[in-house]
């Protein structure tokens, strides 16, 4: 527990009678001065004077640092590699969801020789989806449209600071709780027994890391947007203004998730019976030591020089549902009347105005001459009594089957929404609503395949017309298309997979991990300054 008071804060850990750890005044500033967050969400970093405030922390404590070695070994390619049950835990929307579905249908295929037994967990909202695609489901705790709203509301996943994750108390133990039996638990339906022999999951699938450990299986991270420290950009839920620091960004959001977390996750762990693990011990929720896999294309975003051989960009993992998608005879009506619309969006993000939202897009694409598809989502968007007839109000549709019809796409930037308009040549406007939305509506800018992203609270008339018309631009265009025809000859499914059969380790089960008592004992300012050089100033000797 943590008690203020005099000006000095005090640490008090349980164990052996307890740890006590005070910290002065001067240094508890430090670190409340090092990180704001903003009304949007993101972690601000200041760190102009980042040297200085590196050198003020290990005056704090000058303990020897930390080892930085890791030793990164990967199996050969043409190891056999045996027939797992393999558990796929993805907390998320309805886009982290599918490219996992893609990984679990190629992980089972008795084509491939892989043939594989694969259970794919996620929320009780997408068992249909999934069971449709051939692949065994299993719930997670967690309602996604709930934290959705939540997301929206603080721009984050939990990034409102870490007090305020008790508005989801309930939907985060939901989620670590429901990882054991999705791991461990018989089947629902047909009562067949099954225990995980390897586990693939996403970062907010909160609880991999211990169901691993207790299972004594390997774990393979595969997600969507960045979650490995890079000097190359700043974690993309984090502001940064100076390149040098970025990888603290990533150290901060570990944190802020684990401090938020820390309590359920010993519950967990005892429900494991495993050791806890002390409130400031070096773990953090890290998942530095892991072999993950990044689904996007390296032709938007090429993989880090920093990111050693743990770490691979594997390419968009398609699921390809167009090819069996048969369109209602009134759209496929409409699409022949006139030139290709453009498509507006925004999938499962709950809108607080839809009708504002939505009469926006009316004019925009009333200014600007075109025709729009306009898709409902979770957000209710094309709230109105009557449709004009250059406008369409789609329910539901594959993206892949309706990007390559459309002429430009305006969506939330959700990493599966713009990976289906790449690949189909659609110029993209990003509307971003929180998280990793921003930082891909920047690198659609960069690429030059779109304008810069519009955030959803700046979202206007005279914005929309102009990012409208930046991408009918025919330069565009060609980016757009000389890039899609890059995606389409990845295959980023075949390649995950082979990621995850080459990280995996050479017998199974894993032998349990060594006790680190001794290293839990570090205080936080020990163990902050030992960590704050490591991110920053990898480069030291």
């Amino acid at each position: 527990m943590a008690g203020r008071g005099g000006g000095r804060l005090v640490v008090l850990r349980g164990g052996d009678g307890g740890v006590r750890a005070e910290v002065h005044g001067r240094q508890i500033k430090i670190i409340e001065n090092l990180v704001k967050i903003q009304n949007d969400g993101t972690l601000e970093v200041d760190v102009k004077r980042s040297a200085l405030i590196a050198s003020e922390l290990s005056e704090i404590d000058a303990f020897g640092s930390l080892s930085r070695d890791i030793v990164e070994a990967t199996s050969g390619l043409s190891k056999s590699v045996p027939k797992l049950k393999i558990a796929i835990l993805v907390v998320g929307t309805r886009g982290d969801v599918q490219p996992f579905i893609a990984l679990a249908k190629r992980l089972q295929a008795s084509e491939f020789e892989f043939g594989h037994y694969v259970r794919l967990a996620t929320h009780a909202n997408f068992r249909t989806f999934v069971k449709s695609a051939g692949v065994d489901f299993y719930p997670l705790g967690g309602d996604p449209r709930i934290l959705a709203q939540y997301m929206t509301k603080n721009k984050g996943f939990c990034l409102a600071g870490p007090t305020e994750i008790s508005v989801q108390r309930k939907q985060l133990k939901e989620i670590i709780y429901s990882v054991l039996p999705a791991c461990a638990e018989p089947d629902l339906d047909t009562g067949l027994p099954f225990r995980a022999q390897a586990i693939i999951a996403n970062p907010p699938a909160l609880g991999h890391l211990h169901i691993a450990e207790a299972l004594g299986v390997p774990l393979h991270i595969f997600f969507t947007f960045p979650w490995t420290p890079t000097n190359e950009f700043p974690h993309p839920l984090a502001r940064m203004p100076q390149s040098a620091t970025y990888r603290l960004s990533y150290l901060i959001l570990d944190l802020v998730i684990w401090w938020g977390t820390r309590g359920f996750i010993n519950e967990f762990r005892k429900k494991l019976k495993l050791a806890p693990i002390a409130y400031f011990s070096t773990y953090h929720g890290s998942i530095s030591h892991l072999p993950t896999g990044y689904m996007w294309s390296p032709h938007l975003m090429p993989k880090p020089n920093d990111w050693g051989p743990l770490v691979d960009v594997v390419g968009y993992c398609f699921l390809n549902l167009g090819t069996k998608y048969q369109p209602p005879q009134e759209l496929s009506h409409w699409l022949q009347q006139g030139p290709k619309p453009i498509y507006i969006g925004f999938g499962s993000m709950p809108l607080g105005d839809e009708k504002k939202v939505t009469s926006i897009i009316l004019d925009a694409l009333r200014e600007t001459g075109q025709r729009g598809i306009i898709s409902r989502g979770w957000g209710d968007l094309g709230s109105f009594s009557e449709v004009p007839v250059d406008v369409f109000i789609l329910e539901d549709c594959p993206h892949d089957w309706l990007f390559p019809r459309c002429a430009a796409a305006v969506h939330h930037g959700g990493a599966g929404t713009t990976a289906a308009g790449l690949i189909a040549g659609c110029p993209t406007t990003v509307v971003p609503f929180f998280g990793d939305q921003f930082f891909w509506g920047e690198r659609i800018h960069a690429q030059g395949v779109g304008p810069a992203p519009i955030p959803i609270a700046e979202l206007t008339v005279e914005a929309l017309s102009n990012a409208i018309r930046f991408m009918l631009d025919p330069e565009v265009k060609s980016r757009t298309m000389e890039l899609a025809i890059a995606i389409g000859n990845e295959d980023g499914v075949a390649a995950a997979v082979d990621s995850f059969h080459r990280h995996l380790p050479a017998e199974l089960p894993l032998a349990p991990p060594p006790a680190d008592a001794e290293e839990e004992r570090l205080d936080l300012f020990q163990w902050f300054s030992q960590a704050l050089e490591k991110c920053c100033f990898p480069f030291n000797p």
